[in-house]
């Protein structure tokens, strides 16, 4: 079940992808469709993103979580296994499982 964090990217609270749920959405084959796409077409990167927004990973990623994403980009980073743990003074997640402060407030990471 995914479950909604903090995203310091998107500077939003967004569902974040079990490893189980990550297998499904399979980014690494949307990134093939997308150079294939452009191989096909000589589309730009960008127009390839674009006009490929109906891409597996996409739809996958909004049944799993409800969630309507629209950049293919956004998705390489909504997966849970990436974030530390909440820190305990803001409740924002660390930016890294080994990170030893809070990036967003600066406490230090708790023992």
């Amino acid at each position: 079940m995914p479950k909604t964090i903090y995203c310091w990217r998107c500077n939003i609270d967004v569902p974040m992808l079990t490893e189980d749920e990550w297998q499904l959405v399979n980014p690494e084959a949307m990134l093939e469709q997308i150079k294939q796409y452009r191989k096909e077409t000589g589309a730009s990167l960008a127009e390839a993103y674009r006009s490929n927004t109906d891409l597996h990973a996409l739809v996958t990623y909004e049944r799993i979580t409800g969630f309507r994403e629209t950049n293919a980009n956004a998705l390489m980073h909504h997966r849970l296994k990436l974030y530390g743990p909440a820190c305990t003074a803001c409740g924002k997640p660390l930016r890294t499982p080994i990170a030893s402060f809070c990036a967003v407030c600066g406490a230090k990471r708790a023992s």
